[in-house]
């Protein structure tokens, strides 16, 4: 499956569950709006029917026009013509809600129109919450008309309404599982692409960097075995030398390898010293113009830090610089030119490598020390390797307690970073 096809299944996909959520959202909030109005309605049968009651009780022939009021959503005042006892009035509460199947929490006031006050309140709960504390309290309304009144209050109203739409609430929640799961899988379908993109590209690269030396030690390893060349001891010690440089190739690319391996099963342990950051960048600097050979590398430097011992472990520490430099003189520019830096403050020394390449791109940035990650545009197909030497300095820089960063833009070179700590037990 091309790249492009699986985009076009992400999009298309996506385009697919927005419009399932979107649909799901309208739907729910209209549920949610029909259940609210039908619940609301069956509140104001079941208090038509109380005032009926009372009315009939009472042998009241008045008629009083709407005398329900819903002052809020949750919040009813009932305008009645006679004073009620108010436990007659809680035994027909509790009636007539249980009668619509409305079994929840309220709290009803009888209000006094003598004397302006509330003159009986009580809140009334269900058996499920019975042993909850202080339930929420009834709003403060203007009794603003003569006669008698009774309010009715509603605490947990919205969550009943929540509670009578069960199923669209399970819908949405298995909705929403679906497209967790959707997008777990589509994250891993895009790792495996990456990882297998990733893996056929190390091994085009391993071959082609393990193929070249061994073509060599064969070929020199030929004309060595050949008649007469016993006689010829200059030839001999030139091949016998050339078979020992792509051996020592051979053996280098290996060990990054397995060094690799050991780091991902936290094989290698540090064997710290006391260090000194000038004298190991002096030393790696040399060490990156032979292994370029006649290629020409500007290698300048600007050591400024003050303080340069730290506590590490000098194999790796150097391995540090030394990928950083091969990376700058891979790709830099022509002739590659490289700037190191350093500079210390009171928390430890901090390390540029500083190179004349065309530069990363932010979208590549953060995947630039990944393991066997390479760059898949530009001149970086030109240049053989197998992604390993920024993910060694992470990894080692990381173990020191350090930290690495890249600076970069395209057409600006590319500036990495390394801070390490001085540790302890050392002498600034």
């Amino acid at each position: 499956m091309t790249r492009n096809t699986i985009r076009i299944i992400i999009v298309l996909a996506t385009l697919i569950f927005i419009g399932l959520v979107s649909t799901q959202i309208v739907w729910v909030k209209k549920a949610y709006t029909i259940t609210e109005e039908q619940v609301h309605h069956e509140i104001e049968v079941a208090l038509t029917n109380v005032v009926e009651e009372i009315r009939t009780h009472g042998g009241d022939s008045s008629f009083i026009v709407d005398p329900i009021k819903e002052v809020s959503p949750n919040f009813y005042r009932i305008q009645i013509s006679e004073e009620l006892q108010p436990y007659y009035l809680e035994s027909l509460l509790k009636t007539e809600l249980l009668n619509s199947e409305l079994n929840f929490d309220f709290q009803f006031s009888i209000y006094n129109c003598f004397n302006d006050s509330v003159v009986f309140s009580k809140t009334v709960l269900n058996e499920a919450d019975a042993a909850l504390t202080e339930p929420k309290e009834a709003p403060t309304v203007k009794w603003d008309d003569d006669g008698h009144y009774f309010s009715v209050f509603f605490p947990t109203l919205n969550y009943e309404v929540l509670s009578e739409m069960r199923f669209w609430l399970a819908s949405s929640f298995m909705l929403l599982v679906v497209l967790t799961f959707f997008s777990y899988v589509i994250n891993v379908i895009l790792k495996q692409k990456r990882l297998s993109e990733i893996k056929n590209d190390f091994i085009n690269n391993m071959t082609h960097e393990l193929k070249t030396p061994i073509s060599t030690i064969a070929l020199s390893s030929d004309v060595l075995l050949k008649p007469g060349i016993e006689l010829q001891p200059e030839r001999i010690k030139a091949f016998a030398q050339i078979i020992k440089s792509e051996n020592q190739r051979l053996q280098t690319q290996v060990e990054r390898v397995l060094q690799i391996a050991r780091l991902d099963k936290d094989e290698i342990e540090l064997e710290k010293s006391t260090i000194n950051i000038h004298e190991v960048i002096e030393l790696a600097i040399p060490s990156i113009e032979m292994n370029f050979g006649e290629q020409q590398i500007e290698i300048s430097t600007s050591l400024k830090a003050k303080s340069t011992n730290i506590v590490g472990d000098e194999m790796h520490i150097t391995n540090i610089f030394f990928n950083l430099l091969d990376n700058a003189a891979k790709y830099g520019g022509v002739p590659p030119r490289i700037e190191v830096s350093t500079k210390s403050d009171d928390a430890g020394v901090y390390i540029a490598v500083k190179d004349n390449g065309a530069g990363i791109s932010k979208e590549f940035q953060k995947e630039i020390f990944e393991k066997f990650y390479r760059i898949p545009t530009g001149d970086v197909h030109d240049v053989k390797g197998f992604g390993l030497g920024l993910h060694y300095v992470k990894t080692i820089t990381e173990a020191h307690n350090g930290k690495v960063k890249l600076k970069s833009k395209p057409g600006s070179g590319s500036t990495f970073e390394v801070f390490l700590p001085y540790g302890t037990d050392i002498v600034k």
